[in-house]
């Protein structure tokens, strides 16, 4: 089998990789014109009217916008978590190098992203959503780390209780 200079296979690089380059294809396939703020609005803004009948007009496009950044934050929170499970190649725990390096990448990806839609039809580049999404990206290794944190007390309490002497006095 193929090794890449760092020893591992190709196989073994595909496995822990193909979840973030498939989610990278999505959020391109998002950045498509089948996406832009028109195209959504006509399945977004009708069902918004459905939940909300009394609400203006202007206030569900006003709500359609939200929900619109909301999905940049939320892609490249997905994508930042995908990323940086293929930097840890299954290794324990997390580096503060490897949440700064993720971030680096999904700021990276998300001007790439920006880039692309200027050059197709009824999609503009944002330098806020590049913003948006990076926060995201950001936000995901917050999480991370926190999940980690937590993971490591609850062991070391366990491994504490466990530890303890059982039992009382005779």
């Amino acid at each position: 089998m193929a090794q890449s200079g760092a020893g591992v296979s190709r196989v073994e690089w595909l496995k822990r990789w193909w979840p973030a380059l498939a989610w990278a294809l999505v959020i391109s396939g998002f950045s498509t014109g089948v996406f832009t703020a028109e195209n959504t609005s006509r399945i977004i803004v009708p069902l918004l009217h459905w939940f909300f009948p009394y609400a203006a007009k202007a206030t569900l496009f006003k709500i359609h916008f939200f929900i619109r950044k909301c999905a940049h934050f939320t892609e490249y929170f997905v994508l930042s978590l995908l990323v940086l499970r293929g930097i840890r190649a299954g290794r324990p725990g997390t580096r503060f190098a490897w949440a700064l390096l993720v971030v680096a990448i999904v700021a990276c990806y998300a001007s790439l992203d920006e880039l692309h839609q200027r050059f197709v039809p009824g999609r503009t580049a944002a330098v806020g959503d590049v913003l948006i999404d990076t926060s995201g990206g950001a936000a995901a290794q917050l999480v991370a780390a926190l999940v980690m944190v937590l993971g490591h007390l609850r062991d070391r309490r366990k491994l504490a209780a466990s530890a303890e002497p059982s039992g009382g006095e005779g």
